[in-house]
């Protein structure tokens, strides 16, 4: 599979950049394969937490702007992670159009017209890579701090002989707000930055 490039977001721990007091984070170009995102390691003193004062949410969602998705980011402890509406009726398109085609191209097989489409939705599904989606949190130092992640279904081959799994072949990004602190103690400077997080947001049967 080709990989299709990314925006990663990574952080540099256990590396300080010279005069702050924080691991950095950078962006860099990745592939698709590499999602999602792992988890972050924090810098364990909470005195590069935002303060409550820095946390007011108009403002921030002033700062956000039009990149606040509320489909995929969220402020408060959100419910589970269900399919949208859209998302069921795009995958009932492709189903409808992978039927089509493998019933113009599939297999010939010697059985009823209803029994073979019978056999081509069980092919279908037993192939079909779905984006699972959880919500994760991100931390206090993310806003809004709890993003819904997608992920592939990998626990199962999804091809007959086996041999195939589901992975990320598309992914799409999110701007989130990063707090972010330069300087020592008294001394640091700590203010709200855009970031780009990568989500998967397309899975595929593939080698």
């Amino acid at each position: 599979m080709t990989a299709i490039g990314a925006l990663l977001l990574c952080s540099c721990l256990g590396l300080l950049r010279p005069g702050a007091g924080q691991p950095f984070l950078r962006l860099r170009p990745s592939p698709s394969d590499n999602l999602p995102v792992k988890d972050i390691v924090e810098h364990p003193d909470p005195e590069y937490d935002p303060k409550e004062q820095d946390l007011d949410e108009r403002t921030l969602r002033k700062k956000l702007g039009s990149h606040f998705d509320p489909g995929f980011m969220a402020v408060a402890v959100p419910g589970p992670a269900n399919a949208s509406a859209g998302a069921e009726a795009a995958a009932g398109r492709a189903r409808a159009a992978e039927l089509r085609r493998l019933e113009r191209g599939g297999p010939r097989l010697r059985v009823g017209k209803k029994a073979r489409r019978k056999v081509l939705q069980w092919l279908w599904a037993y192939t079909y890579c779905p984006v699972l989606y959880t919500w994760k949190d991100l931390g206090v130092r993310f806003w809004p701090r709890y993003i819904k992640e997608g992920n592939c279904f990998a626990e199962k081959s999804c091809s007959l002989p086996e041999g195939m799994f589901c992975k990320p072949v598309k992914s799409v990004t999110k701007t989130f707000l990063r707090w972010h602190c330069q300087g020592w103690s008294s001394q640091k400077y700590c203010t709200w930055i855009p970031v780009q997080y990568p989500l998967i947001s397309e899975c595929k049967c593939s080698c």
